[in-house]
C-alpha cells in the first residue's frame, strides 16, 4: 500500500483507539450511556470474539490467539493484493486501508486484554436490537462495502483478463 492509504489505515487504527480509550476509562463495563432514546447508546462492554459479537460465547483459552492469529493472515493478505493491485484502482486500495485499520485495531485490543472493547448500541426501542460494536468494527464492514462496490464496477476488466488469459493458453 502507498503512503496516503498507509495513512488512512493509521487514522482508523488510531480514531478507533482514542474512542476504546475514551468509554474503557469514562464508564464502568456493563454501564449504559443513552444518546438518542430508543435508538442509540454507548454500552461499555467487552467481546471476546469477532465483529458484532458474534462467536463471543464459547469461552475457549485459545480462542484469543486463534482469532489475533486469523487477523495477522488477513492483514498480510490485504497487503500483498493492494501490492498486486494497479494504484489507480483507488476505491479498492481505500477499502483495502479501511479494512486492514479496522483488522488491526481489534488486533491490538485482543492481543493486549484478550477480548475487544465494543460500546455502539443500535437499538429500535424494544422491536430490534444490533449486536454492539466498535468503530473497527464499522471501517471493516464499510471496508468490505467499498471492496464489493469496487468489484462489481470493474467486472468487465476482471472478465475480459481472464478471457485473455485463456485465449494465451
Amino acid at each position: 500500500m502507498k503512503g496516503k492509504f498507509i495513512l488512512v489505515t493509521l487514522i482508523v487504527f488510531v480514531l478507533d483507539h482514542l474512542t476504546k480509550y475514551r468509554v474503557s476509562t469514562a464508564m464502568k463495563l456493563f454501564e449504559v450511556k443513552e444518546i438518542i432514546p430508543g435508538y442509540l447508546r454507548i454500552s461499555s462492554v467487552r467481546n471476546s470474539g469477532v465483529a458484532f459479537g458474534l462467536f463471543d460465547g464459547p469461552q475457549l483459552p485459545w480462542k484469543s490467539y486463534f482469532l489475533a492469529a486469523m487477523a495477522v493472515v488477513a492483514v498480510i493478505v490485504i497487503v500483498i493484493y493492494s501490492l498486486r493491485m494497479p494504484p489507480e484502482r483507488m476505491l479498492l486500495q481505500m477499502a483495502l486501508a479501511v479494512t486492514a485499520g479496522g483488522i488491526l485495531g481489534n488486533f491490538v485490543d485482543r492481543i493486549m486484554h484478550g477480548s475487544v472493547v465494543d460500546f455502539i448500541e443500535i437499538h429500535i426501542k424494544d422491536s430490534f436490537h444490533w449486536p454492539t460494536f466498535n468503530l473497527a468494527d464499522s471501517a471493516i464492514t464499510i471496508g468490505i462495502a467499498m471492496l464489493l462496490i469496487d468489484t462489481l464496477i470493474h467486472t468487465d476488466q476482471n472478465v475480459s483478463h481472464e478471457e485473455a488469459d485463456s485465449l494465451q493458453q
